[in-house]
C-alpha cells in the first residue's frame, strides 16, 4: 500500500473516532496554551489528523489524494524505495511548521483551538505547483487557472484572511504550509526551481 493511501485511511479513521469520543478531540486538537506551557506537544502533530467536520475531512483528504500521490512518485523516483518514507517526512514536518506561527500568536490565549492536515496538504500542492507549474487546478470543478497563478492567488487570500483574523480557519498553517512546501522542495531538489522557471517563462495567456 501506498504512505499516501496509508495517510488518507488512518487520517480518516482518527477523525472518525474523535467526532465520537470528544475526550480524544480535547486531548489531541491544537491548543496553543497547552502546547507553550504544559508542553503538549505532541499536539502539534496529533491536530493534523482530526477534522472538524466531513466536509473538511473531504477536502483535505481528496486534495492530499491526489497531489500526494503524485508527489510520492516523484519521491521514488528521486530516493527509491525510500520514497514513501521522505513523503510522510515531508508531510508531518509541513503540519508541524504550519502550524508554529499559530502557536507563538495565541500561545497565551488558553480558548484557542485547531485542527486540520491543511498546513500538510498545502505543503503537498504547493511542491506539486513548483514541479508542474502549467498545470490547470480548478475551483469547485469550474474555475480553472494554472497552478502558479492559483498559488500566487491562495498565498494573497491566505495572507490577507490572516491578517483579517476573522472566522475559524487557521489560514496562517495554510500560507505557511505552502511557503514550506516550496522551499523544503527547492532544497530537497533544487533543479526544480530553474525548470519552475523556465516553464513559466514559456507560458502563455492566449
Amino acid at each position: 500500500m501506498s504512505i499516501t493511501i496509508a495517510i488518507v485511511i488512518i487520517t480518516v479513521v482518527l477523525s472518525l473516532w474523535a467526532w465520537r469520543d470528544t475526550s480524544l478531540m480535547d486531548r489531541w486538537v491544537m491548543n496553543p496554551y497547552k502546547v507553550a506551557h504544559k508542553g503538549q506537544y505532541y499536539r502539534l502533530i496529533t491536530s493534523g489528523f482530526l477534522h472538524a467536520d466531513f466536509g473538511h475531512l473531504f477536502f483535505n483528504m481528496f486534495s492530499f489524494w491526489i497531489f500526494g500521490g503524485l508527489i510520492e512518485r516523484i519521491f521514488l523516483g528521486l530516493f527509491g524505495p525510500s520514497g514513501g518514507f521522505f513523503l510522510l517526512l515531508f508531510y508531518i514536518a509541513g503540519i508541524i511548521i504550519s502550524d508554529i506561527p499559530t502557536l507563538i500568536k495565541h500561545r497565551n490565549n488558553s480558548r484557542y483551538n485547531s485542527l486540520g492536515a491543511s498546513g500538510g496538504v498545502s505543503s503537498i500542492i504547493f511542491a506539486a505547483i513548483l514541479f508542474f507549474p502549467l498545470q490547470d487546478l480548478c475551483l469547485y470543478g469550474i474555475f480553472c487557472m494554472p497552478g502558479f497563478i492559483f498559488g500566487i492567488l491562495y498565498l494573497i487570500y491566505s495572507y490577507y484572511e490572516s491578517r483579517r483574523g476573522a472566522g475559524f480557519i487557521n489560514h496562517d498553517a495554510h500560507f505557511y504550509g505552502a511557503l514550506f512546501g516550496v522551499l523544503c522542495m527547492a532544497i530537497v531538489y533544487p533543479p526544480v526551481v530553474p525548470s519552475f522557471v523556465e516553464q513559466i517563462a514559456g507560458w502563455r495567456l492566449f
